[in-house]
């Protein structure tokens, strides 16, 4: 759902002709969730894209009357030069990467109402600012030097806390989508940060960084990380997996298939552990013209 130019997905999404569009419909129609956080879709300010797509959906039978989508570090320029490349204004001195703002950021549909005034939305924390931070150092001096350190962020597009009005009480969601841990060089910017974005969490539940959830609360997203394959850090992730107030439902699936590296897991749903898992699984879409990421479902009661 992310295109090179803003407004493209709107119009894709309006012409109603655009397979990979038409393969997520049918994707999340068959899912049939009751809330769904989405990966890498375009934001725009007035959420046009979102709410077409809502519609689409309704019109496939799967009515999303709430929706939620706030302004992401993705394509957010920071003006200053971030990658170290000695230049300003290219996508990877964005706040996260992004040719434009808000190009493959994140979104919320739901069926139950969003409780939008207790939002916690981190998207602007400092990198820096992170607890035990791996920001890198290069002969003790922070890589691209002192001004890229004091704007860098830490979410590639967010992360937030969104509580949410079920008929049986309030649930939050904790979601984030992290950058890739690959693309970068020998300084591993992109797989510290990767690493520090999945961390984030654990600082999230301990206090340390905003109001930790009540139970009950979920957490899921495309951490763009494996505990065991890939070039990533996963000690990170496999310390959320371990965590005690989580429970893992998908335990060893994978959730994508990169022709570079094979089946991997990165996207996932991580319950608290007051919720009894009915049942879980995963959806792939027909077509990686749609995306090469599956689905990834749970049904939870209490």
């Amino acid at each position: 759902m992310s295109r090179k130019g803003p407004g493209i997905l709107l119009r894709d999404i309006l012409r109603g002709d655009d397979l990979s569009i038409a393969s997520v419909i049918q994707t999340i129609a068959a899912a049939d969730p009751d809330i769904i956080a989405l990966q890498g879709i375009d934001y725009d300010l007035e959420r046009s894209a979102l709410n077409a797509l809502a519609d689409a959906l309704t019109a496939a039978g799967a009515p999303y009357p709430h929706r939620f989508a706030a302004p992401p570090n993705a394509g957010r320029q920071s003006g200053a030069d971030l990658n170290g490349d000695g230049k300003r204004g290219g996508p990877r001195d964005a706040q996260g990467y992004g040719r434009f703002f808000g190009q493959g950021a994140m979104a919320i549909l739901s069926r139950h109402p969003l409780q939008t005034e207790d939002l916690q939305d981190f998207s602007p924390l400092l990198w820096r600012d992170l607890p035990d931070t791996l920001y890198p150092m290069i002969d003790g001096a922070p890589f691209a030097g002192v001004e890229a350190y004091a704007a860098q962020r830490l979410s590639s597009n967010g992360h937030w806390s969104l509580p949410i009005q079920t008929p049986k009480g309030p649930v939050t969601l904790l979601t984030y989508h992290a950058t890739p841990p690959v693309f970068d060089g020998p300084e591993d910017r992109n797989g510290r940060r990767n690493h520090d974005e999945t961390i984030f969490w654990l600082h999230h539940l301990a206090g340390k960084l905003g109001t930790p959830p009540t139970p009950p609360f979920v957490l899921l997203g495309d951490a763009n990380l494996d505990p065991q394959r890939g070039d990533g850090r996963g000690e990170a992730i496999a310390a959320l997996l371990s965590h005690p107030a989580l429970q893992d439902p998908l335990p060893h699936r994978p959730t994508v298939n990169w022709s570079q590296t094979g089946p991997m897991r990165v996207d996932y749903i991580l319950p608290s552990r007051d919720w009894e898992v009915s049942d879980a699984g995963l959806i792939w879409p027909k077509g990686e013209s749609a995306s090469r990421h599956a689905l990834v479902w749970v049904d939870l009661t209490r």
